[in-house]
């Protein structure tokens, strides 16, 4: 009987210590939904979590009733001029990967609690380096990283539920705007993509994707059309061909090497690089130079090029192509139409056939194709 009274109470006792911790999931207080959203600008993440409050038929009570204006005592916590938590129950967060900037400002990448000090026409949007209290019930200016002031748009269609979206996006920029009710709030992170670029890539070849060459001449060549850091352009160009037991010396490579020294004026060195280079090319590699040739208005190098191409691989495709495309760059569009005769003659697949026929009807008009 004892050891019965022993067990029940031992499981008795199990149950209490379980229903303790024991959390179900259930949705999120008030009806509020929970909800995340995020976008890349350039190389960097921007994540957004938020509880999202609906209107629920407070059409005109929202902005300066349920979102108090200013900075409020709110009965609790520690803050006695609390902003609004952008958002409903625990801390809005905004994450940034890399460092950008906000309204024109510098941040640090990181994690950020996202307030908003609001009035009638114009907004405060805080970042602060707690991003981890409940609401804006804790708020310490001490804490902010950041604030900005954006104005407020009005009168914008409704929105039931409050969201967060990413708008008038470039490669280096983008508005985040909170929309509820009939405002919008928006504010403009941008980054400098070149130097978060190169910052990235000196990260990532100091990892396991620093023991390959292509890791080296993409890099390299990054700088390269970005007109930019071409000294150390050329030291990772260098590292592709002799880096050691990375370092390849190929058609690539070399290339790569050459077009940064003739970018750094080192013509002669260029050149007879790109002597060594050729033979490596294969037919596809050889086509795309060539191509590059006539993009840098060097017609003239590039019909050389095309007409050795040709007798390499004789009525090829690209080799005819290639042709069409020399002679039309240094103005003999009738040499130019009799290549591109050839080429339409062994064109690959009704796709290029299309494109040749275009050309060639731009030739007839006396335009340039290239």
């Amino acid at each position: 009987m004892r050891k019965i009274t022993y067990l029940f109470s031992a499981a008795a006792l199990c149950l209490s210590s379980l229903s303790a911790v024991a959390q179900l999931i259930f949705p999120a207080d008030g009806g509020n939904k929970k909800a995340s959203v995020s976008e890349r600008i350039g190389i960097t993440d921007v994540t957004i979590h938020y509880d999202r409050p609906a209107v629920k038929g407070r059409e005109g009570k929202v902005w300066g009733e349920l979102v108090h204006y200013g900075y409020k005592d709110l009965g609790f916590g520690s803050s006695k001029e609390s902003p609004w938590r952008a958002g409903a129950n625990e801390n809005t967060t905004i994450t940034f990967s890399t460092d950008v900037n906000v309204e024109g400002k510098p941040l640090a990448a990181g994690t950020y609690g996202l307030m908003m000090g609001v009035q009638e026409n114009d907004v405060t949007v805080i970042f602060s380096k707690n991003a981890t209290s409940w609401g804006s019930y804790f708020y310490d200016p001490k804490e902010d990283a950041l604030r900005v002031s954006v104005k407020p748009l009005k009168n914008q269609p409704s929105v039931e539920r409050l969201k967060y979206e990413f708008m008038n996006e470039t490669d280096s920029s983008a508005v985040i705007a909170l929309l509820w009710e009939k405002w919008t709030i928006p504010f403009t992170v941008s980054v400098n993509l070149v130097q978060t670029q190169l910052a990235s890539l000196r990260n990532e070849l100091r990892s396991e994707k620093g023991f390959r060459w292509d890791a080296y001449q993409q890099a390299a060549n990054y700088v390269a059309d970005h007109k930019t850091n071409l000294e150390e352009g050329l030291r990772w160009a260098d590292y592709s061909i002799n880096g050691q037991f990375v370092g390849e010396k190929n058609f690539s490579t070399l290339q790569t090497k050459a077009r940064l020294l003739a970018m750094l004026n080192r013509t002669a060195e260029a050149d007879a690089l790109m002597k060594e280079a050729l033979p490596m090319a294969n037919m596809q590699q050889g086509y795309q130079y060539g191509r590059q040739l006539i993009n840098q208005k060097k017609g003239k190098e590039a019909l050389t090029f095309f007409q050795d191409y040709a007798k390499k691989y004789p009525n090829v495709f690209t080799a005819n192509m290639g042709l069409m495309r020399a002679y039309s760059a240094v103005g003999d569009y009738k040499s130019a139409t009799d290549w591109g005769k050839k080429a339409l003659a062994v064109a690959p697949d009704n796709n290029n056939k299309a494109n040749v026929e275009r050309l060639l009807g731009q030739l007839q008009q006396g335009k340039d194709v290239n």
